[in-house]
């Protein structure tokens, strides 16, 4: 992990710790090279559960989930292409194109791992929950989908804040501060400082080189869940400003009884940080 020098210390702290849980693994599948945290038991009877991080964000978007998900299951949590501390893709096209490459990576350093065609749960939030459909559809052998306020909805956006562009700032201080500020706007309802969120965001912006709002804003969401025949699970924050949630849930959910939907109250976008142990017993009982 590559901390910033005033990075806060009980911050770092807990990110080392569940760092140390992991086992790290580095496939490269056509010149991409994927890092890949492996957590928990290796020998469960149950498919591994795989999850992918939001745009901006890295494997620590799941940090508060690591622990109770790997005391039953095996979890395998990637930096994806373009984040973190993976290579970068090629991008040949913009919009949805550009996205293409990164499954492939996604995909093809997975089957190394685990195996072409073993079957996972899969799950994803944000950016992550559009391309964990998209993976699905591609990939298939997906027994669950379990998705963390999705993009990808097609959907009016509630945002009143806007962002600050943090890269344009003069000094880290001016950096500190849009973070932070972004941070509020965007991911949580509790506007107060939160050490370790601002932690994670500020080591997975300096981390992230893809352009991930374009792919999500393009939609293609409900197209893609269409196609997956695996039982499907759609969670947002109630006050998520990337959807309207209320309308949003009953929408992509009715007429499809394998699909099913909850908002979680009290909670932003970035819901499975913000209520994490409602949202791990969720999981645990959709993944069960």
């Amino acid at each position: 992990m590559n901390f910033p020098p005033d990075s806060d210390p009980g911050a770092r702290a807990a990110i080392e710790r569940i760092d140390a849980l992991a086992t790290p693994h580095d496939p490269v599948h056509e010149g991409v090279r994927v890092r890949w945290r492996r957590f928990g038991k290796a020998d469960t009877a149950l498919p591994p559960i795989v999850l992918l991080h939001g745009g901006h964000g890295s494997w620590m978007h799941w940090l508060r989930n690591v622990e109770a998900l790997a005391a039953e299951r095996t979890l395998w949590l990637p930096d994806m292409p373009g984040f973190g501390d993976s290579g970068t893709p090629p991008r040949p096209g913009a919009g949805d194109a550009a996205v293409g490459p990164l499954l492939k990576a996604l995909g093809g350093t997975l089957d190394m791992l685990i195996g072409a065609g073993t079957p996972i749960d899969l799950g994803g939030f944000s950016f992550g929950g559009l391309v964990a459909a998209k993976f699905a559809v591609g990939r298939g052998a997906v027994r669950r989908l379990a998705l963390m306020g999705s993009g990808g909805h097609g959907t009016l956006r509630r945002m009143t804040v806007e962002m600050i562009n943090w890269r344009a700032t003069a000094t880290r201080a001016e950096e500190r501060a849009a973070l932070q500020h972004n941070l509020g706007a965007l991911m949580l309802h509790d506007k107060g400082f939160d050490p370790l969120a601002f932690e994670i965001h500020d080591i997975s912006c300096h981390g992230t080189r893809f352009r991930s709002k374009e792919v999500s804003l393009a939609g293609g969401l409900q197209a893609a869940l269409d196609v997956i025949a695996a039982p499907q699970l759609l969670v947002w924050g109630e006050y998520d400003v990337t959807a309207e949630p209320r309308s949003l849930v009953p929408q992509l959910t009715s007429g499809h009884p394998g699909r099913a939907g909850a908002v979680i109250d009290g909670a932003g976008h970035w819901v499975q940080y913000e209520r994490a142990d409602e949202v791990n017993a969720l999981l645990l009982r959709f993944l069960a």
